[in-house]
């Protein structure tokens, strides 16, 4: 299938074209039609899919096929969890609708609120927002809901694991009852079927992956090796194999603060992102990741949801998570836009309980490679993690190891491959740099 099969107006068709896209992904494939139908939608998507070009791609076409009800207010909006993936799919909304006359604004906390009332008042058709930034507009009265046509709830799960579900019904409860409303989650949990009965009318239901299914193109590799020689062996394996650029999880801050430090000692540019960073610093970095200025970028969980950066080589669990979950969103940062990679795990003798739930969700085993000098020590037990988490050994917290701690822009397929990243931003926007959270 062609995108020119799909219903898709001149306009939005040269766009795809001039991005150098000719098939849409099978998400997008199934999606579209669904929504220029005027139905509700609700997909399970793995990022990385082009999930986010299903949905920006049809609604351009609708609201502009149709006229405005209200002028100037608002008639779609896409809520997003974090301030990157918002940041993300306003990209896509104005590269895709390049040649169109629609205004987007995008809307996120970590930064001033005065260029977005501006850029509300000039009269904006698609909102893309934060919930708790959306909701501070509200409250100023600087945004006006009333003529929302079509709501996008993104990455729905991640939403409701950041707590988000009272914002989310406070803004359900400010926009039309009549209305198409999509909703895209990684997964169908009890929670997320439970939100869709309350929301969505009679859905269409998409799924293009099997549940937490990861990307067939990455190697998953596991690293056994002491809590206290983690740092060196993280360091021998980017020297030893010319690593450039490679993405490093840690479960809190502080480890994510304390690691970075440590690989500048080592002469290794890193930087840190999580919640506790300024946005200047967040965009900065993850700006210089990209461009390869820096070679690694240590995250938390919740600060990498969303990035999206076009074929990243190597994704490094350097603890893993305490959600299998998390492991399989982790490693899908990369083997992405038909390019393959590399996930390694630095695995402890406190996080084998973690492995193994890990191997159960995924279905095998994962390969173990021992390197000579980084053998674990059979001496060192494993203890329980605080609150019930598991453990962190004695002897390793001695040591002065770190403390155990998250469109995509979703362009359609290039050539028959997996999605990669939209060219510059461009057209009309209220540009506002990516953050992190929703508020």
């Amino acid at each position: 299938m062609s995108f020119t099969e799909l219903g898709l107006r001149a306009e939005i068709l040269r766009a795809i074209a001039e991005e150098g896209y000719t098939e849409p992904t099978p998400i997008q494939a199934k999606a579209i039609p669904v929504v220029l139908a005027g139905r509700d939608l609700m997909a399970a998507a793995q990022t990385g899919t082009g999930k986010t070009a299903g949905f920006t791609l049809p609604i351009l076409q609708l609201l502009s096929t149709k006229p405005a009800a209200a002028r100037g207010k608002p008639r779609v909006l896409v809520l997003t969890p974090t301030r990157e993936l918002a940041a993300q799919v306003e990209e896509s909304v104005r590269t895709y609708g390049h040649f169109l006359p629609l205004k987007t604004a995008l809307v996120f906390g970590g930064v001033g609120i005065g260029p977005q009332i501006k850029a509300l008042k000039g009269g904006v058709d698609i909102l893309v927002a934060t919930p708790g930034r959306l909701l501070d507009h509200v409250g100023q009265r600087t945004v006006d809901l009333s003529g929302i046509e079509i709501l996008v709830l993104d990455e729905a799960d991640r939403m409701l694991d950041m707590g988000f579900i009272h914002d989310i019904k406070k803004v359900l409860a400010l926009v039309p009852k009549q209305k198409q409303t999509l909703l895209f989650s990684a997964t169908f949990s009890d929670e997320i079927r439970g939100l869709a009965n309350g929301l969505l009318r009679d859905p269409q239901l998409v799924e293009v992956a099997p549940r937490n299914a990861t990307a067939d193109l990455v190697s998953q590799r596991v690293y056994p090796v002491d809590k206290a020689k983690k740092r060196e062996l993280l360091i021998k394996l980017i020297d030893d194999h010319h690593w450039h650029q490679v993405l490093v999880f840690t479960r809190t801050k502080h480890g994510a603060n304390t690691l970075a430090e440590k690989l500048n000692k080592a002469d290794i540019s890193a930087a840190a992102i999580h919640g506790n960073k300024s946005q200047g610093a967040r965009t900065r970095a993850l700006a210089d990741f990209k461009s390869m200025k820096l070679n690694v970028l240590v995250a938390t969980d919740i600060a990498a949801r969303g990035l999206d950066i076009d074929q990243l080589p190597h994704v490094v669990n350097f603890e893993l998570p305490n959600v299998p979950e998390d492991y399989v969103h982790r490693i899908g940062r990369t083997g992405r836009a038909g390019a393959s990679g590399h996930a390694v795990s630095l695995v402890c003798v406190d996080e084998h309980g973690l492995l193994r739930d890990i191997e159960r969700l995924l279905k095998k085993p994962i390969e173990k490679i021992v390197l000579p000098g980084f053998e674990p020590d059979p001496s060192i037990r494993a203890e329980p993690i605080e609150n019930g988490k598991r453990g962190q050994g004695r002897q390793q917290q001695r040591s002065g190891g770190n403390r155990p701690g998250q469109p995509s822009k979703g362009a359609p397929q290039r050539s028959g491959k997996p999605p990669q990243r939209g060219g510059p931003a461009r057209g009309n926007a209220a540009q506002h740099h990516s953050g992190s959270r929703g508020r």
